[in-house]
């Protein structure tokens, strides 16, 4: 009888306990609940009778990496209208395909997210481009019937992130298994056009999520429920982990049909807002942006099919030497070159570009060709991204960096320092030298330099005015007469029928210092004869 009534006592006990309202759930101060937020942000624009969409429209792109100057200005420079832009996002099969004109002339990754050049990719050829994602895939075609190029996994991976990167895919995002979305609050400035001219304040929720299990994607919500501004961090061999986002006015969303609500307004951040160089001295953070004017809800078009060269395709890392003189190697086959010089008791090599596995190639070649004697100097022509990624690479096996001095405080500041390198970490940031806090890695060069070991001499020279990069070197190597410079003399493509004011400066810099020179040998492109680059001048030689 006992243990019935016990039994019994247990039940009511279970029974009264599920009747109860379960308990609300409890969060750390300065945290909220996402589900409210991301419930009522999701009816307001119509995120669940959205599958895919295509939006079509006007744009621009900036040249990420590619600042005159490192130190000045706020926007990335401009390369061009981006023509008849169009764009699928179909978040059902992870796909999207971009398709805009442009002239050509370029990297085809230079527009795309500021995330690194595609090494020995071709120049663009046509007006017309295409890029695709399907999954991790991702590649380009260079004209309307262009073959189908991949590209490699280190900057294919950042791209599903951009399907994620506007309000409806994040919306859709943070329902993903694994998004695992969290909530705070913040007070911040008004909406520009909305509550005045950012100056009264507005209470925002701030939801956090990871995507790919990798990236992490914070959207900034009003009290409207619009998603404003969605902002990520994505891998850079120079600046780490780099801020990416795109901010949307609520002004720019419009009634799509359907109940679906989608931004027209596009305008995208890469690097930190420098106007006070408050967080960075890396100029430029402007680099996309667009206004959408046809926006059409569930059209998928056609299905974005992964060529079986895209999935096949391998990446090998090659490193080319080609002998230019004893002691000379022009250390080649990729899109960039590299020069090792060997002297008595060191090496000095001229250019680390791309990135870290470029770098390490070059360097383990430089080794095998030139062994027991130390990397002591690389010299760095400019402050391009595309020439300075392997700087940190070069740096931390003991090599003192040769650069021009407008670009010191850029590279102390935003590239050699002991920021953590989440993403994509590297040497310096898995091993850091003490030499990162010392600063005595630099030799900066004003107007001229010379290493020497008493027999051989490189001369590092200032050259200017350019209108590419201020803050340029070259090097040159008297007895052999080799003058090695960087995007000026560029032999991958056809030199220009008339020479542009940056050749002109060169060959008028190389009159005043009166080199002797036999040959040059360009960081893109093959070595030529000097009486090739003065063909190429035509009259300008006899006008100087």
């Amino acid at each position: 009888m006992a243990r019935r009534l016990w039994v019994l006592s247990v039940l009511l006990v279970l029974l009264g306990l599920m009747g109860r309202s379960p308990a609300a759930q409890q969060f750390p101060a300065g945290y909220v609940d996402p589900r409210p937020v991301l419930e009522a942000a999701r009816k307001a624009i119509g995120n669940d009778t959205l599958k895919c969409v295509t939006i079509s429209g006007t744009a621009y792109n900036g040249a990420v990496g590619q600042a005159r100057l490192s130190d000045k200005g706020v926007d990335w420079p401009r390369i061009d209208a981006l023509a008849n832009y169009t764009r699928t996002m179909n978040w059902d099969a992870k796909t999207m395909k971009e398709e805009f004109d442009r002239k050509p002339g370029l990297n085809p990754a230079m527009w795309k997210y500021g995330i690194g050049w595609i090494d020995g990719a071709p120049l663009q050829q046509n007006a017309h481009q295409t890029f695709m994602l399907n999954g991790n895939y991702g590649w380009y075609m260079d004209g309307p019937a262009g073959k189908p190029t991949p590209v490699p996994p280190e900057i294919a991976e950042i791209w599903p992130v951009e399907l994620y990167l506007n309000p409806h895919g994040f919306l859709k995002a943070a329902q993903m298994p694994g998004a695992n979305p969290k909530a705070i609050w913040r007070w911040e400035l008004g909406e520009m056009g909305r509550d005045g001219p950012e100056t009264v304040p507005e209470k925002m929720t701030v939801v956090s999520i990871t995507v790919n299990g990798k990236y992490r994607v914070d959207a900034t919500i009003n009290k409207e429920h619009m998603l404003q501004r969605i902002h990520t961090w994505v891998p850079n061999p120079v600046l780490g982990d780099m801020n990416y986002e795109h901010e949307f006015t609520n002004a720019s969303y419009v009634d799509a049909g359907g109940g679906v609500k989608f931004p027209t307004g596009w305008h995208s951040h890469e690097g930190w807002d420098d106007n006070f160089q408050s967080q960075a001295v890396s100029a430029g953070h402007n680099a996309f942006g667009g206004t959408m004017k046809d926006i059409k809800p569930n059209v998928c078009a056609d299905p974005v099919t992964v060529p079986d060269a895209v999935r096949q395709a391998t990446f090998p890392v090659r490193v080319e030497t080609q002998k230019l003189a004893d002691g000379v190697y022009l250390l080649g086959g990729a899109s960039h070159n590299s020069v090792a010089v060997e002297f008595k008791d060191f090496v000095a090599v001229v250019e680390a570009p791309l990135n870290e596995q470029r770098s390490l190639a070059v360097i383990e070649e430089v080794v095998k060709l030139i062994p027991n004697k130390p990397i002591r100097f690389i010299v760095n022509t400019h402050q391009h991204f595309d020439h300075l990624g392997g700087l940190r690479t070069y740096m931390h096996i003991g090599a003192t960096i040769i650069t021009q001095w407008l670009n010191y405080t850029f590279y102390t500041h935003d590239v050699l320092n002991y920021a953590p390198r989440t993403l994509q970490p590297d040497m310096i940031s898995l091993w850091p030298p003490t030499e990162l806090a010392e600063g005595y890695q630099y030799e900066t060069v004003r107007e001229n330099y010379v290493l020497t070991d008493g027999t051989r001499n490189m001369n590092i020279h200032y050259v200017n005015p350019l209108q590419h990069a201020d803050g340029m070197l070259m090097a040159y190597l008297p007895k052999e007469k080799l003058v090695i410079e960087a995007d000026v003399v560029d032999t991958d493509r056809p030199l220009p029928a008339t020479p542009t004011n940056d050749m002109t400066s060169f060959y008028k810099a190389a009159q005043m210092l009166k080199l002797d020179v036999s040959q040059i040998v360009p960081i893109h492109g093959k070595p030529i004869p000097w009486t090739d680059f003065l063909k190429a001048m035509g009259p300008a030689v006899k006008a100087h």
